[in-house]
């Protein structure tokens, strides 16, 4: 199980996921259109599973982190680095998670004519 300073590191790491402004070519485009539609394909991007990203990755970096402090340091081992595997395996993630929600975003603004220039 996470001690309490896993717990937090955790915290920290999600805290910093953030999706990335999109850049569009404005020229020609409508801005208010724009904010209703950026807003429509936010909310398709909100059904990235994050919470199952993050949680398939914790565990699976426990049970390799678990593994290897067991075969490194015995029982202690295993759990010292079953945590810091499930803080690095979230991190990852929530990363990709963040990653595919932006990918969303952008794929639906360009379905809707919109010049995506990152």
């Amino acid at each position: 199980m996470m001690n309490k300073h896993y717990s937090l590191l955790l915290i920290f790491l999600l805290a910093g996921c953030a999706s990335h402004k999109v850049i569009i070519d404005k020229e020609g485009v409508d801005m208010s259109k724009y904010d209703q539609d950026l807003a429509a394909c936010q909310a398709y991007a909100e059904e990235v599973p994050t919470g199952e990203e993050v949680g398939k990755s914790a565990a699976g970096g426990a049970i390799v982190g678990g593994a290897i402090g067991a075969i490194l340091g015995g029982r202690r081992g295993a759990e010292t680095l079953a945590g810091v595997g499930a803080v690095s395996g979230a991190a990852k993630g929530g990363s990709h998670a963040d990653r595919e929600k932006d990918q969303v975003v952008k794929n639906c603004l360009r379905g809707r004519g919109y010049r995506v220039l990152n």
